[in-house]
């Protein structure tokens, strides 16, 4: 295979990653289609503390970090974890607000995402000064292709060129057209970011408004999720999704659903885990009761926040008892 075919294909992937109300192989007939976003659980973990602290490990840690401490000494935990701590705490004002915590909880679960940028950066950052402008990405995305009329492949890289470019200029805060690296983050993954939600919907709205009236209705709906593909019966999750669409989804009964309607859809408003978690957390930990939490009363609860060898049940009830 020629170096072109694979920096083609190569392309091909990234494309359909990145365009994310678009990133949607075809579904087989009986397959159902999930635009919906929801926000991950912490852990699939049970949370009961009074058997483990394993659910808030993972929740605190990301589960692939919290398995690193169980390796530890109790002394290497509580020294990490202090590091840990020193990072939490964004005003560095010596102590961890709720606020603080669930930001970090939120960061922990979302390293996934984070992976994922800095394992595409030095790709796009071509001239190495930490910043990705529009021209640096326009180039390395598309190059030459956008040369080629008629590709072959099926894409119309153009009309993808000119809803990449209205993204970046949503993620790009100041509008210099140089994204940061946390600004780049929210261009690749718009939907973890409260601004580039009006974005997503945009997108998701465009991609299934076949009739271009500015609207998705149900026929559309249904026909971003199911192709009949000649079969006369639609299974039965479809006639459900149809009683979804009239019962719920079209909330003023038009027969459509506008730009409001199709958000409350895609992008609702799920039950906030980590701000729960980072509440839990600082009630478990905060001795003096002030409603903030120094490191040295992280660090005494360090079996809570991470794990260790020692971090059995047993452990734990010695340490509930010392307090």
């Amino acid at each position: 295979m020629k170096e072109t075919d694979l920096i083609i294909m190569d392309l091909r992937q990234f494309l359909m990653c990145l365009s994310l109300c678009t990133a949607f192989a075809l579904s087989k007939p009986t397959e159902k289609k999930d635009r919906v976003h929801h926000e991950p659980q912490l852990s699939d973990k049970v949370h009961n503390d009074a058997q483990s602290f394993d659910y808030d490990h993972d929740a605190f840690l990301g589960a692939e970090e919290a398995k690193t401490f169980d390796q530890l000494t109790p002394e290497e935990s509580k020294e990490r974890l202090g590091m840990i701590v020193d990072k939490i705490d964004a005003d560095k004002d010596g102590f961890v607000t709720e606020g603080e915590l669930k930001s970090w909880i939120k960061h922990a679960q979302k390293k996934y995402i984070y992976d994922n940028v800095e394992n595409q950066w030095q790709e796009f950052d071509m001239n190495q000064d930490g910043l990705i402008s529009w021209d640096e990405y326009r180039n390395v995305t598309y190059g030459t292709y956008l040369d080629d009329p008629d590709p072959d492949d099926g894409f119309n890289y153009k009309q993808m060129m000119v809803r990449d470019e209205r993204r970046f200029k949503m993620a790009d805060k100041d509008g210099d057209l140089i994204a940061t690296k946390e600004e780049f983050t929210a261009f690749l993954h718009p939907e973890e970011y409260d601004y580039m939600k009006d974005i997503v919907v945009q997108e998701t709205m465009e991609d299934i408004d076949k009739n271009a009236d500015g609207f998705i209705d149900l026929e559309e709906y249904i026909g971003d999720m199911y192709s009949h593909d000649g079969n006369t019966d639609e299974p039965e999750w479809v006639k459900t999704e149809r009683e979804q669409f009239v019962e719920f989804r079209d909330k003023n009964r038009d027969g459509k659903m506008d730009k409001e309607e199709t958000k409350d859809w895609i992008l609702p408003s799920d039950y906030d885990h980590a701000e729960a978690e980072a509440r839990h957390l600082v009630y478990e930990s905060d001795q003096n009761k002030d409603g903030k939490l120094t490191k040295e009363e992280i660090v005494d609860k360090y079996d809570l926040f991470v794990g260790s060898q020692a971090t059995d049940f047993g452990e734990a009830l010695v340490r509930h008892d010392e307090f």
